[in-house]
């Protein structure tokens, strides 16, 4: 609790709001400083609202990472508008990304204009400005994940929007919400995306069956869920080439997290139309 005579401090949530693709979760990581979300040039990458937190002398900002807006198409995209909704519900700041290399259509300007009418403030961001320009469409700011351009800007005018309040949200150690699990599984799925790119459809879920952290090794073993079995196939990989240079840069990743070595087993699972499966949404942890 704030002790007399102490400074009160900046501090609140911000949703990072935009369309598939607009840069949210590699301005989440860059605001915070470590790797909170994962990349990929596969739309709809990021399925939960990931916290990712910006901690600073005198501020804590609390950065939502959400999904792509986009059309539902199944139970798995329900899920992931329910959680851009519930997002933008309750923030302080609400922080819109427009894809400046993208053309801005009708959709996306009513949506904006939606967001104005929210009781918070609203910041309009456009991305990718070290790209060739093709948005012109108006924005509070212009910056660049990859050059830093407008980084410095845009992080002071999130602090000054924020309120002002007696304590911080979150220990000032932490730099997201989720446990080491829960990011560990995400960067096996982010490894996945990349290395396969157009060969495999987006329906893609990594479950973790086993961590248990002993005190040399944690050992971890982990479900790449897909929905086909020559989906299956392609993920192994010729003599199981393909699952194993996954594991490594997944392992590695495990390792920098945990400061110790790590022992990391994947096996490939098959679950036809999970993404539109209850029940198999649960199972996987999509509530």
């Amino acid at each position: 609790m704030l002790v007399w005579g102490e400074k009160m401090i900046k501090c609140g949530y911000v949703a990072i709001v935009g369309r598939a693709n607009a840069g949210k979760s590699t301005l989440v990581n860059t605001l915070v400083g470590e790797k909170v979300a994962i990349v990929s040039p596969k739309p709809q990458t990021t399925r939960d609202n990931i916290i990712g937190i910006m901690n600073g002398e005198g501020y804590q900002a609390v950065l939502v990472d959400t999904p792509g807006i986009h059309h539902s198409k199944n139970k798995l995209d329900k899920y992931m508008m329910k959680n851009v909704r519930s997002a933008i519900s309750g923030v302080d700041v609400i922080v819109y990304l427009i894809d400046g290399s993208k053309s801005c259509d009708d959709e996306e300007r009513e949506y904006i204009e939606k967001l104005r009418t929210q009781k918070v403030p609203l910041i309009v961001v456009k991305t990718k400005s070290d790209k060739k320009e093709e948005c012109y469409e108006k924005s509070d700011i212009k910056i660049s994940s990859l050059t830093g351009e407008g980084i410095e800007q845009l992080k002071n005018k999130i602090i000054s929007s924020l309120s002002q309040r007696e304590d911080y949200l979150f220990d000032c150690d932490y730099y997201t919400d989720k446990s080491i699990k829960f990011l560990i599984g995400e960067e096996i799925r982010e490894e996945c995306l990349n290395f396969f790119r157009q060969e495999i459809p987006h329906g893609i879920a990594v479950e973790i069956i086993r961590f248990d952290e002993k005190k040399d090794i944690t050992i971890i073993e982990a479900n790449i869920v897909c929905e086909a079995e020559r989906h299956k196939g392609i993920i192994i990989g010729k003599g199981g080439k393909n699952l194993k240079l996954i594991g490594q840069k997944a392992r590695e990743f495990a390792e920098r997290l945990l400061a110790q070595k790590v022992l990391l087993k994947l096996f490939v699972r098959v679950e036809e139309n999970w993404r539109d499966n209850p029940n198999k949404l649960k199972g996987l942890g999509f509530n």
